[in-house]
């Protein structure tokens, strides 16, 4: 079995503010409710550990990859890239059977954070989430916001030529919407 990344912070951000907000209220946190928290990351480790999981699966085609890992970890730009890309946008791997059965992976935006921050080996999803917000239509035009655009950061949606042509390299291709 490969290796998958992972950040020993991924899904504590909830579980902190939950706690910080019950001190703020003079109160103490619910053990049942804290256990939740263990109860779904161990859940998802099991899940991981499942090979139908693994099957046809963008995110741990991502997290099992060291090259790709490495370019994530060295680049904050990159990390930020990728992220947006998996937002509001289908993938569907570059294999036979996907194609003709027309199955595509997405996923949601706080779960693109997350498997970037896994990707990192720090952070959780809020390091990521919303990253690419920022106004105009664009790769790094940011009306208003030229911090972003100097990141090199683009919206939510976007696939730039390099996250395209390295998750091609991964076996994987955007979804055209037709019209």
């Amino acid at each position: 079995m490969r290796r998958i990344a992972k950040s020993p912070d991924r899904n504590t951000f909830q579980m902190e503010r939950y706690i910080k907000r019950r001190e703020e209220e003079g109160k103490l946190p619910s053990p049942e409710y804290l256990e939740l928290f263990k109860t779904f990351s161990q859940r998802k480790t099991e899940q991981e550990a499942d090979p139908e999981w693994q099957q046809d699966n963008l995110e741990y085609d991502l997290r099992s990859n060291q090259w790709i890992c490495d370019k994530v970890k060295a680049s904050d730009a990159y990390a930020q890239n990728l992220y947006a890309a998996m937002c509001n946008q289908d993938w569907q791997r570059l294999d036979v059977m996907p194609i003709l059965r027309d199955q595509r992976w997405s996923c949601s935006w706080r779960h693109a954070g997350g498997i970037v921050a896994d990707m990192c080996e720090s952070g959780d999803y809020i390091d990521w989430y919303c990253s690419g917000i920022g106004g105009g239509d664009e790769p790094d035009v940011y009306d208003g916001a030229p911090d972003l655009a100097r990141k090199n950061y683009v919206p939510e949606g976007t696939v730039t030529e390099e996250i395209e042509a390295d998750l091609k390299r991964l076996g994987w291709k955007p979804v055209e919407e037709v019209e």
